[in-house]
């Protein structure tokens, strides 16, 4: 009986996901919330914060604009990046890829910039009918140097209106 409880209480939440989908709405991710563990041999392991908003073009296809920063030793760096992400129907599950800039300071070298493509697959958990939580998985290819590469792992909350 509970197996079949849980399953409607998931049926309605996705239904109600998709209304959040559709052509005309608009995401937004705050920066104070977005929380990112990620791995590269040129930073090893480090946290940062980002945000990002867009627009949903078509049903189910956003495209969003991002930006954000990581105040780590030895280096700061700050990100931008354009991409996309399509939702499939109403279960929450997407995936995003695009560009993106990323620009390091450190004391001892000066600043670095790179260039390169991300991708990101994720879950839109909705916690009320606009808000979510979204936890992901991500790869960052760097055009420059493979050692600017990293994969990582991204908790942050969804506004979607």
């Amino acid at each position: 009986m509970r197996k079949l409880f849980f399953s409607l209480c998931l049926l309605c939440l996705s239904i109600a996901a998709k209304a959040q989908f559709e052509q005309g709405k608009w995401i937004v991710n705050p920066s104070i919330t977005g929380l990112d563990f990620s791995y590269s041999s040129h930073e090893g392991v480090n946290f940062g914060v980002s945000g990002q908003v867009g627009a949903f073009l078509i049903d189910n296809t956003a495209l969003l604009v991002a930006v954000g920063g990581d105040w780590s030793k030895p280096a700061n760096s700050y990100n931008t990046s354009v991409g996309g992400r399509y939702y499939f129907q109403t279960t929450g599950i997407y995936l995003g890829a695009g560009l993106k800039m990323k620009h390091w300071k450190t004391k001892s070298s000066g600043s670095v910039t790179n260039f390169g493509a991300f991708a990101e697959t994720g879950y839109a958990f909705f916690i009320t009918k606009t808000i979510t939580l979204e936890p992901a998985i991500y790869y960052d290819l760097s055009f420059k140097d493979s050692t600017y590469s990293k994969f990582g792992l991204k908790v942050g909350f969804g506004l979607y209106f």
